[in-house]
């Protein structure tokens, strides 16, 4: 079994706009109505109270393609992406050529228990980021939660993901365990991987964030 040093998930939070109480508004109007001569001044009220309700409830806006995370965009080159790293004192700690991609393994980019960030450059040009993090205390009923509630957060963003996998494999010591969900933006692409691997009570677990550009 391969020994891993693996990886876990940015937590999104989802922005929700909540609709205050007009409870103070509608009371100064009764206390100040008389008689029929304000009936249009309700009317307004009511208006007002209907508009309020429709913008202030959750909306899904459409989304033309995804944006890259740490600030980078689609297409920075190699040159651009290295020197961001630099500044944020992060480690190059692989290069690997495969075919007609370069792929960069990163090690010491902040976020609560990302392990690794894996960039991917196609003619230099940034195309690929997969996050990978890890919580070696985490049961697996923790590991489940939190795989929940990013899918949560992303289909109340992008749309209901497509189930692209789901896997055990016992036929070998080494029990493997392969979930996967992807979203279509654009001619961009999400996946949201869990993967477990057992031998005995040696157990690795990891959640992968994959933003690709198609």
């Amino acid at each position: 079994m391969r020994n891993f040093d693996g990886p876990r998930v940015p937590r999104g939070i989802a922005l929700r706009i909540k609709m205050q109480p007009m409870h103070a508004e509608m009371t100064s109007w009764q206390e100040n109505r008389t008689g029929n001569s304000n009936r249009p001044a309700m009317r307004r009220i009511l208006l007002f109270g209907l508009i309020a309700f429709f913008l202030s409830a959750p909306c899904a806006f459409p989304v033309d393609e995804l944006v890259p995370p740490f600030g980078f965009r689609w297409t920075d080159s190699m040159a651009r992406v290295d020197s961001v790293l630099h500044g944020a004192k992060a480690k190059i700690a692989s290069r690997e050529k495969k075919e007609n991609r370069e792929i960069w393994t990163v090690e010491g980019l902040v976020h609560p228990g990302l392990k690794r960030t894996v960039f991917t450059f196609k003619q230099r040009a940034l195309v690929a980021i997969e996050l990978q993090y890890e919580y070696p205390e985490w049961s697996i009923e923790r590991y489940n939660q939190r795989m929940g509630e990013i899918r949560k957060y992303f289909d109340e963003k992008y749309g209901t993901g497509k189930l692209v996998s789901r896997s055990r494999d016992n036929d070998t010591d080494v029990i493997q365990t392969l979930v996967g969900y992807q979203w279509m933006v654009g001619a961009t692409m999400l996946e949201l991987f869990y993967f477990s691997a057992q031998h005995d009570k040696l157990v690795y677990r990891t959640i992968t964030v994959d933003y690709k550009a198609l």
